[in-house]
């Protein structure tokens, strides 16, 4: 081969043929792109082969390593996928077919829909012409028509027959056209169909229509087609007319966001951020705005400006007197009070049926609890228990303020206690009605009558005496007397007439507060008045919330609870404190606004109290804490009552000397923060009945925090008291133990004075304190330098003997001089 004969080198393969297609996108955007349309590549066998066919008899001679039957399988195996290709290929094309016959449906579809749209806007059009002409024809009648008036002004009458009938045919008559061009509706809308220029309905951009030269500017989108054929719909029935703006009185606090004032004035938030920055304010929806500001921006968009304080928000919670055709009877709300240890719980033991008392540490009743009992005879009863140690003398305050009739227990062994004394003036503060309930009548000792006769000394005279207090003697031991009790309260509440409206928003008040790990803040709430219901929107105290789930004294969920019914509510955003009260209230931007309005009051209340003192008084205290040691301590308990308790009993321990500071008290599992504050503040951990969390734990021992748990107040108390007695100082005792006369005064250089003494009484020890006398007025007091013997140093001197002293920095000494040697001992003082 010669070399002209060779081809030239270069790439194997066909060269894809190439195109430059032009594509429109929106905003009048085009882009060139280049399309390449590749050929399928054929590959030939060489000659010889029996892929080539060109063999001899046999069929030819097969490629090196292939045999007939390899090469016959692989030709069944090409002609089996050209068959699946040719089938799906046609399951493609008659998909295809489909969906444009599907599209072409819904296109014809909607350019029906747009042309009885335009129809019905052009008979519209007519219709309202008709009548126009008609009123301008009654209002200008051609017999008043002035001589000098222009022919174009004057009108022909119109016939209101005619124009009703041109009217009712114009429907028939499709779209106007002009004499020149096509009708209006060819000229509003694009040519559709097969060949149309709608690249939006037709679906993608395929390859044939990119190369059939579909080439151009920007078109109108469906879209705006149909905004234009309803811009000019609206204009042809009027519906374009500013509409009328509605003026509001907008209700203006002292502190408002920008979102809230926005939907106060229903109007848009983006507006209102730009009225504030056209007003030269900066702020977001999210930012507060004062009251003034709030106003002129009301005043920019129309509405009228209503102030209000931030106490006006109290008003929310609607407190309606109830009519009596809807009051219905209630169960009335027994309050068991009394002595610790002299049997309340276990007379609410014996009613109830169950083992109050094993739950309670110590056997004594830690909290309040609340409970509702049916009598044998159906009567409902709910009661409260308190109690009665000294320290919950403000929980068992809640309990008579909430409670109608008071059942006071008295032990007959034990008469009448501090603490009863206590509940009976509660009583009789609350005005509440009491049942004294006598117990422990088993025992030897029992003596009702001088219960009776003690009670008489404290204005409790009970029907024995001829009083109107009802008594009951009574053993809960043993279950005695427990009918005539119930058979009392029963009569008691019949003579009372307690009744309550369920049919209104719920009031209550909160017995017990906790938080609960895994259910969040719990509050006990005695329901007073109303229905409370799940789902309800309350705010209680300075924490609001959304009633999740209501739990009765016996531990079961139900969807309401009436008046005199005690529940566990869920949902608070936090715990309240014992004792507040529950309102019910409409919406939850109402109740958050109830709530930070309470939390604010407190606060400043707190600051005020703190700086309403004078100059002179805050010298006077600081003077004052200057001999005052104080014993730090941080308290965190299970609930809030019993976090309250012994916040007022640290308060009671102490003296003018020594007193305990609460830093901070909370309900709750000891945290990482508590940690953290007891550290800084050099202050142990008080945890009553809980306990630190794992990282509480760890920060503790590395911070060496001393964390202590109780769960009965009597230990708590005696170890603080124990401990701020150690801040105590000692008291001193001294003890005379002789007198020394100075008979002569020595100089000894290097040394200083030494005075030659005789021991006249006692005994003089060279570690003894001493004080020198002239004259019986003592001049010093120290201790000795030196105690000598001749020229020994010796321990002590007796009596009648000689000896030679020298006191520690003073030298004024002379001769008559006494000195007085005495001990002193440190004696350790507790606090009572």
């Amino acid at each position: 081969m010669s070399d002209d004969d060779k081809k030239p080198l270069g790439l194997g393969g066909s060269r894809p043929s190439t195109s430059r297609v032009r594509q429109s996108f929106s905003h009048g955007r085009t882009k060139s792109v280049v399309v390449e349309k590749k050929r399928k590549r054929v590959i030939v066998p060489k000659p010889g082969t029996s892929g080539g066919g060109s063999g001899g008899k046999s069929g030819g001679v097969n490629a090196p390593g292939i045999s007939d039957v390899e090469m016959e399988r692989r030709k069944k195996a090409l002609l089996a996928a050209k068959a699946q290709e040719a089938e799906r290929a046609a399951k493609e094309a008659e998909e295809t077919a489909r969906r444009e016959a599907e599209r072409d449906e819904r296109r014809r579809d909607k350019e029906e829909k747009e042309r009885a749209e335009e129809e019905r806007a052009e008979r519209l059009r007519a219709k309202e012409q008709a009548e126009k002409d008609a009123k301008e024809a009654a209002n200008k009648p051609a017999a008043k028509a002035k001589p000098e008036a222009k022919p174009a002004d004057t009108v022909a009458p119109v016939d209101p027959a005619a124009v009703e009938a041109a009217a009712a045919k114009a429907p028939a008559k499709g779209p106007k056209r002009d004499d020149k061009g096509p009708s209006r509706a060819d000229d509003k809308k694009p040519a559709r169909g097969k060949g149309g220029d709608d690249r939006r309905s037709s679906g993608k951009l395929t390859i044939n229509q990119a190369l059939s030269g579909r080439e151009g500017g920007r078109q109108r989108s469906m879209a705006a087609m149909k905004r234009a054929q309803e811009r000019e719909r609206r204009k042809t029935m009027g519906g374009n007319q500013e509409r009328e703006k509605i003026i509001r009185d907008v209700q203006v606090p002292e502190a408002i966001t920008v979102q809230e004032l926005a939907n106060r004035m229903a109007e848009k938030t983006a507006a209102v951020v730009k009225s504030l920055m056209t007003n030269g304010i900066m702020a977001t929806q999210n930012q507060t705005i004062d009251a003034d500001t709030a106003e002129l921006i009301v005043e920019e968009f129309g509405h009228k400006v209503v102030r209000v304080s931030d106490a006006d928000v109290e008003e929310a919670i609607i407190t309606v007197e109830d009519k009596a055709e809807d009051l219905e009877p209630r169960a009335p709300v027994i309050t068991i009070m009394g002595h610790v240890d002299h049997g309340k719980t276990s007379v609410l033991d014996a009613i109830r049926k169950t083992n109050v008392v094993s739950g309670e540490a110590g056997g004594i009743t830690q909290h309040i609890g609340a409970y509702q009992i049916t009598t044998d005879d159906g009567t409902l009863l709910s009661f409260l228990d308190t109690p009665g140690h000294a320290a919950f003398t403000s929980m068992r305050a809640r309990g008579a303020q909430v409670t109608d009739i008071v059942v006071l227990v008295v032990a007959a062994d034990d008469s009448v206690m501090p603490q009863t004394i206590e509940a009976i003036h509660h009583a009789h503060a609350a005005k509440v009605p009491m049942i004294v309930a006598i117990n422990k009548m088993d025992k030897p000792g029992a003596d009702p009558d001088a219960v009776r006769a003690e009670l008489l000394r404290h204005e409790v005279i009970v029907e024995a005496m001829s009083g109107d207090v009802q008594d009951v003697e009574m053993s809960a031991l043993k279950g005695e007397g427990l009918d005539k009790l119930l058979e009392a309260i029963s009569l008691q509440s019949e003579l009372l007439e307690l009744t309550a409206n369920p049919n209104r928003n719920a009031e209550g008040a909160v017995i017990e507060a906790k938080l609960d790990v895994g259910r969040g803040p719990v509050a006990t709430v005695l329901v007073q008045n109303g229905t409370l219901r799940k789902g309800d929107i309350f705010v209680v105290g300075e924490q609001y919330g959304k009633v999740r789930a209501l739990i009765n004294d016996k531990g079961e969920r139900v969807d309401e609870a009436g008046p005199s019914v005690p529940v566990e509510v869920l949902g608070l955003n936090g715990a309240p404190e014992a004792g507040d009260v529950l309102n019910v209230v409409s919406s939850e931007s109402e109740a958050r606004e109830i709530a930070d309005y309470r939390h604010s009051a407190a606060k400043d209340k707190k600051a005020a109290a703190g700086a309403g003192t004078t100059l002179d008084q805050l010298l006077a205290k600081a003077k004052a804490d200057e001999n005052v040691s104080e014993l730090p301590i941080l308290v965190k308990a299970d609930v809030q009552g019993s976090a309250e308790a012994i916040v007022q009993a640290m308060e009671k321990v102490g003296n003018d000397e020594v007193r305990v500071r609460v830093l901070h008290s909370g309900v709750g599992a000891i945290t990482e923060s508590d940690v953290t504050l007891a550290e800084a503040s050099g202050a142990p951990i008080i945890g009553f009945n809980v306990r630190a969390n794992a990282p509480a734990r760890n920060s503790a021992n590395q911070k060496g925090v001393e964390i202590r748990y109780y769960s009965i107040i009597y230990d708590l108390v005696d170890d603080v008291k124990a401990a701020a007695s150690g801040l105590l100082s000692a008291e001193i005792k001294e003890t005379f133990i002789g007198y020394a006369s100075i008979k002569e005064v020595f100089k000894i250089s290097g040394t200083g004075k030494i005075a030659g003494c005789e021991v006249t009484e006692g005994v003089a020890r060279r570690s003894a304190g001493v004080r020198l006398l002239r004259d019986n007025v003592v001049i010093h007091e120290g201790k000795l330098k030196t105690l000598k013997r001749f020229k020994d140093e010796v321990k002590e001197v007796q009596g009648g003997q000689e000896c030679g002293m020298a006191f520690e920095n003073y030298e004024d000494i002379r001769e008559g001089d006494v000195i007085e040697i005495f001990e002193t001992e440190e004696i350790e003082r507790k606090l009572d």
